[in-house]
């Protein structure tokens, strides 16, 4: 990794909305060890404090194949890389794993992560390691705002998982 530090998740700063929106996220699931993971770039969460625990939540297609290991395994991690790795994570978001080994066609190379099974990312700048602690489906008739249902022409409705944040390391300025 690149030189990147513990952060207490108390101490952990960051611009959530940029994020998300524009540097975007490599979420990963699976056994690393195993062999037995998925990546998908996504654009959609959020971090904050829930039952008193700070967590991310992520949100995934049941039509995507990253859900399949994101309900057999009980963690997930989720990277952010610089500026200069923006293709990879645009290819890695719309190809599948399903299909083709899509993170060999990238610069990106997965590694161990520090506490849990799920792979964090050699050339990361950010990994955030999380326990999943609760999951949902997203119920059409509780949007609140009738413009989220355009989001959804083919009805596969996210499913949102919230993930205990277990572990930070990152680049001193998420700190």
């Amino acid at each position: 990794m690149n030189n990147l530090i513990q952060i207490d998740p108390k101490s952990f700063v960051l611009k959530p909305h940029y994020l998300f929106n524009n540097q975007w996220f490599l979420l990963s699931a699976g056994n690393f060890n195993k062999n037995d993971f998925n990546c998908m770039t996504i654009g959609w969460g959020s971090i904050g404090t829930m039952w008193n625990k700070p967590y991310v939540s992520v949100v995934v297609r049941p039509t995507r194949h990253t859900f399949h290991f994101m309900e057999k395994y009980p963690d997930f991690t989720l990277t952010a890389f610089p500026e200069a790795f923006k293709k990879d994570l645009a290819y890695l978001g719309s190809h599948s794993g399903r299909d083709e080994d899509k993170l060999a066609k990238t610069q990106l190379t997965p590694i161990k992560a520090q506490q849990l099974t799920a792979p964090n990312y050699a050339h990361a700048e950010l990994c955030i390691e999380c326990r999943q602690i609760y999951s949902a489906d997203f119920l059409p008739s509780n949007f609140k705002s009738p413009d989220l249902e355009a989001h959804y022409p083919k009805k596969d409705y996210h499913r949102v998982y919230y993930g205990e944040i277990i572990c930070i390391q990152g680049d001193i300025k998420y700190c």
